[in-house]
């Protein structure tokens, strides 16, 4: 275990929580981001600017921590580009299909105790665990 960060890891976990309440309190919306994004691709009236700012937002963020640090920090691929945008677009689909991404259910959901967010979010953690262990388990 080479990447284990604890204390980033808990205040990361933080932040994204507070974030999370506070985006509630003030807006009155899970900060889920299938669902921004779903109202940016088909907007109501009104409600493109700020799901547009708040994806941006995610979009942003990184390269100003890029930039505050000064480096870039260190990423390889491990796998194709189109592989990887393949990922993207199967866990878009998951994630409409199952009415909410990790963020909304995982963070949001389970937060206000909803029944189907937490099984949700069981079902995401065991999938993955499932895949991950299987892909180890090819080599892959």
């Amino acid at each position: 275990m080479e990447n284990f960060t604890p204390v980033s890891a808990a205040i990361g976990g933080a932040m994204i929580g507070a974030a999370a309440v506070l985006f509630m309190a003030l807006h009155g919306r899970i900060a889920g981001i299938s669902g921004v994004a779903a109202g940016v691709l088909a907007p109501a009236a009104g409600d493109w600017a700020w799901r547009a700012a708040f994806l941006a937002g995610l979009v942003a963020v990184p390269f100003a921590a890029w930039f505050a640090a000064g480096d870039r920090p260190p990423f390889e691929p491990v796998y194709p580009g189109w592989l990887i945008l393949l990922g993207g677009v199967l866990v878009g689909f998951g994630a409409r299909l199952g009415g909410g991404c990790t963020s909304g259910h995982g963070v949001c959901g389970a937060a206000r105790l909803s029944t189907r967010s937490i099984v949700a979010t069981g079902v995401f953690m065991g999938v993955a665990i499932a895949v991950t262990f299987l892909l180890r388990l090819l080599g892959v």
